[in-house]
């Protein structure tokens, strides 16, 4: 079976998993991230199919939809990787690409490193920034039944990755304790350049978005 056809089975199987998922973490999510990997590995030296393999199964089962079990979506691909047949040392750099993708709280040190990991973190990264960035916050914090804003509770900067995970703040928080973060933890001059575009266009939005809370608007 050729690369192209495995990429093919690939996209059909993270279809048919997402079929249900929540707005912000479905197949256009995977999409998206996958034409932004593809963006990104044009200026990078990467093995382009590990790297299309780790965009597209990154998020087969994220664990926030799995009771918080990390486990999951790396078993799924895993298995699903053997039966089309791939490469064992491709599986474990794919599985590596899943289990270290993750922000994770911004205080987690990241175990393992590779150019497609650099380059598909960065493309998940870019599809939490800018318009999509703040309707996917939205969508999930709907999803979640949070409050939009609540002057009276700060964002927590400091999180333990258990809290982060655990954390039930407004959707705003969400803002300054992850997305606003992203801009200075892209590993790539592609991912650098696009997510500060975005960043300042969040900016932009979080500047109205008070204006109109507060009735300046």
């Amino acid at each position: 079976m050729t690369e192209d056809l495995k990429i093919d089975k690939t996209i059909n199987f993270v279809k048919k998993q997402l079929k249900n998922a929540e707005g912000g973490h479905d197949w256009f999510h995977i999409e998206r991230v996958y034409k932004n990997a593809l963006l990104i590995a044009k200026n990078e030296d990467v093995d382009l199919f590990v790297v299309q393999l780790g965009a597209l199964l990154h998020d087969i089962a994220d664990s926030k939809f799995h009771d918080g079990d990390e486990t999951v979506g790396p078993k799924v691909a895993h298995e699903f990787l053997s039966e089309i047949h791939v490469d064992t040392s491709v599986i474990d750099h794919v599985i590596n690409i899943i289990k270290n993708i993750s922000f994770g709280g911004g205080n987690e040190l990241q175990k393992f490193h590779s150019p497609e990991l650099d380059v598909v973190q960065d493309a998940d990264r870019l599809d939490a920034l800018g318009a999509i960035g703040i309707a996917r916050t939205f969508n999930y914090g709907g999803f979640k039944n949070r409050l939009l804003y609540d002057p009276s509770i700060p964002p927590n900067l400091d999180m333990s990755k258990e809290e982060y995970k655990a954390s039930n703040a407004p959707t705003i928080n969400h803002f300054y304790e992850k997305l606003l973060l992203l801009k200075d933890m892209m590993n790539t001059d592609t991912g650098r350049k696009i997510a500060l575009e975005r960043h300042q266009f969040m900016e932009l939005f979080l500047e109205q978005f008070y204006a109109e809370w507060d009735g300046k608007k």
